[in-house]
């Protein structure tokens, strides 16, 4: 089959089989591009998609790319329950096989560094949101039985405004301590910025947005952690994701060379 080389992922050799109807990026099965001890997970896609001009026009067209991410995290999902892979930034795409082995080629000291790190590990993801309000609709306020005076109406105000911020200092009272906890548990540790309630479609405001890396073998022990937390604080939520490779650890993705034919969709160069 004919078509650039989409690249998900380089780990270390694997004797363990993918999924046999495992497909990946439009829909061609991953296969493995092998270059000295290490190996590139990549799919077979259509310049008509994956070249510069056409991905450009893609970037913003925002089902195709929630297409590409899940198609994009499956594969690296089926690699991580048969080895350790390193994720590579979302769109890397290259012309040929030779390109892949060049990148690796270039990178090879520093993905063996990274892969060593990461080694038996998992990445989990926890984060904790203040709650808006009980699960119903917005309570109406009740009718007055008069006009309520401009003192009156103040004071309401500030009684507001202190309930508001009294409950994001326990909000982040609560976020600081468990972070705490779940850090000196975890081997490493990764506060990202705060999610957006609009783009995320999650409820409440998010308090703490943290991913931890834990040996895999500890999982189970650092799930019981977080589940042992989630009724410390009424009005707060606390949600665990994961296992996921570890996309906060692995270090700085892979811009692709030049001389290698080699891009990816957040640089965008050729």
């Amino acid at each position: 089959m004919t078509g650039l080389r989409y690249v998900y992922a380089v780990c270390r050799p694997f004797g363990t089989p993918l999924q046999a109807q495992l497909t990946g990026v439009g829909g061609d099965p991953p296969r493995l591009v092998p270059h000295h001890d290490l190996v590139a997970v990549v799919s077979h896609v259509p310049e008509a998609d994956f070249a510069e001009e056409p991905l450009r026009a893609h970037l913003e067209d925002l089902d195709w790319l929630t297409s590409v991410a899940r198609a994009h995290q499956g594969v690296i999902d089926a690699l991580t329950t048969v080895t350790t892979p390193l994720p590579l930034r979302l769109g890397t795409v290259f012309r040929d096989d030779s390109g892949v082995r060049s990148m690796i080629e270039a990178r090879e000291e520093n993905f063996l560094r990274r892969l060593d790190r990461l080694e038996g590990r998992v990445e989990w993801g926890v984060k904790v949101f203040l709650e808006s309000g009980p699960e119903q609709a917005p309570e109406q306020p009740a009718p007055q039985p008069a006009a309520m005076s401009g003192r009156d109406y103040l004071r309401r105000r500030r009684e507001q405004t202190r309930s508001r911020e009294e409950q994001w200092q326990r909000a982040e009272t609560f976020a600081t301590r468990l972070h705490g906890t779940l850090a000196g548990f975890a081997e490493d540790s990764r506060l990202h910025a705060p999610q957006n309630p609009t783009l995320s479609g999650h409820r409440g405001r998010n308090v703490l947005n943290a991913a931890y890396l834990v040996p895999r073998g500890q999982s189970e022990a650092f799930v019981e952690q977080v589940e042992r937390t989630k009724d410390d604080s009424p009005g707060l939520r606390v949600e665990l994701t994961g296992p996921w490779a570890a996309y906060s650890f692995a270090g700085e993705e892979t811009t692709g060379e030049e001389t290698a034919g080699g891009r990816t969709a957040g640089e965008g160069t050729t």
